[in-house]
Order: C-alpha cells, then sequence, then structure tokens
C-alpha cells in the first residue's frame, strides 16, 4: 500500500492521537491531529471554540480544515476529534480523498477515566451522564468506518498502530 491516507476516528479519550502518532511512525507518514490544526488556523482551541461560538460554528470550522488538511496533503495520518467523523459531509470528504478510516473503539468506562483525567476541558462532556449519551450517540457513525479496532486499557498506542499495520495489509 503506497502513500495511504489512515484516518483515525473515535470516542474522545478513545486514543486517537497516541495511535495517530504511533502509525505514522511505523507506516513513515506525517501525522496531523486535526484539533491541533484548528488550534493553529483560528488561534483559538476547540474548547475556546465550542464555549464561544457554539457546537455548530465548530463544526463548520472543523470540516473547513478538514477540507484544507485532505486536499494539502495526499498521504498521511490524520486523528479527528471525537464528533468529526459523525458529519456525514465530513465522511464523504475522507472518502473521495481516498481515506481508510479506523475507528478505535474503546469502552466507555476506559474513555470517561481518560477523560477526567486529561488536562483539557471537554465542553461535550460536562458530566458522566451527558457523555455516556454522546458516547452511544455517535457509534453508528464510528461503526461504518472502514476498519474498527478494539481499543482496550491493556493495548498501548504502539500495540494498536501495529493492528492497524495488519488490518492495512490485510486490504
Amino acid at each position: 500500500m503506497k502513500n495511504p491516507l489512515v484516518v483515525i476516528t473515535g470516542f474522545m479519550g478513545s486514543g486517537k492521537s497516541t495511535v495517530a502518532q504511533a502509525l505514522a511512525l511505523r507506516l513513515d507518514l506525517e501525522m496531523i491531529d486535526l484539533d491541533g490544526q484548528i488550534l493553529k488556523q483560528e488561534a483559538r482551541s476547540a474548547k475556546q471554540i465550542i464555549e464561544e461560538d457554539g457546537e455548530p460554528a465548530f463544526r463548520e470550522i472543523e470540516t473547513g480544515v478538514l477540507r484544507d488538511v485532505l486536499h494539502n496533503n495526499a498521504a498521511g495520518v490524520i486523528a479527528l476529534g471525537g464528533g468529526a467523523w459523525t458529519i456525514p459531509g465530513n465522511r464523504a470528504l475522507v472518502r473521495s480523498a481516498g481515506g481508510i478510516s479506523v475507528w478505535l473503539d474503546a469502552p466507555f468506562n476506559l474513555c470517561w477515566q481518560r477523560i477526567v483525567t486529561s488536562d483539557d476541558g471537554r465542553p461535550l462532556a460536562p458530566n458522566k451522564q451527558a457523555a455516556r449519551g454522546r458516547y452511544i450517540e455517535r457509534r453508528a457513525a464510528y461503526a461504518t468506518a472502514d476498519l474498527h479496532v478494539a481499543a482496550t486499557a491493556n493495548k498501548s498506542g504502539d500495540v494498536l498502530a501495529l493492528e492497524i499495520v495488519k488490518a492495512l495489509a490485510d486490504r
């Protein structure tokens, strides 16, 4: 598989950025964190944009940045934000760019543990009940990804990256 474009999706706290970095190293590709690109472009974090302008405004910015990243980077590994894949237009953008989507399917309790112990505030997960509702709501969209990888607490980012490399080779 020459110059693949791999897009990592999953719920907040599933390990998308960590796995994308490990995968990019294994494939010798550039890794782009979509939330990091948004911060660069907007000079505000996803959290700030959501809190100041609302989630719909953030989703518009996110889609624009994804479009730019896909247009300007023919190959690489992209870590999406947790909600990016839930937008049908974003899924269409990835597919039209020839991207292979990978769902990191982590159990809710693992995601929640990571959410509450991270330094980033998560405005879309203000409490466990709201986070669980969003987790359940998003699973159907995540399930449309090309590859499904079970992300558990005992699997490191590198182990998950290796599973993805093997799955890509089997495609």
